[in-house]
């Protein structure tokens, strides 16, 4: 049976900290699905408009050579509604995420699923940070 694995994030610039992010959350599983931030939910989590928009942040992760299948997440419904459309076993965070997490394993229980919940790794988070290079 195929370990499906998921992640979220803005990913405003792919760099080499959010390619390390994809490789490791590729390494926990078979199949890679990618959520890609909407820029309404960007603005609203981190006061700003990301650099690129949603439709070129969701190009550049597709191309990624890790990455199985990314969409865009949904807009006006819960944020944790993706996860019960994906169904993924495994949904690794990066490793300084804290948007969605605070509910997280509340909502995979109100769920009535059993997802595993990892965090990885910084990849040199001193250089490959979004907020860093994208000033």
């Amino acid at each position: 049976m195929q370990k499906k694995v998921l992640v979220f994030g803005t990913f405003d610039g792919l760099h080499e900290g959010h390619k390390d992010f994809l490789r490791q959350a590729k390494q926990e599983g078979d199949y890679l699905v990618v959520v890609v931030g909407r820029d309404s939910t960007v603005e609203r989590v981190k006061k700003q408009l990301p650099k690129f928009n949603e439709n070129e942040r969701l190009a550049q992760v597709e191309q990624n050579e890790f990455v199985d299948f990314a969409r865009l997440g949904n807009e006006g419904v819960s944020p944790y509604q993706v996860i019960q459309e994906v169904l993924p076993d495994i949904i690794c965070m990066g490793y300084d995420q804290t948007f969605f997490v605070d509910k997280l394993e509340e909502k995979i229980k109100e769920f009535g699923l059993n997802i595993e919940i990892k965090r990885m790794k910084a990849f040199k988070p001193e250089i490959y940070k979004s907020s860093l290079l994208n000033k």
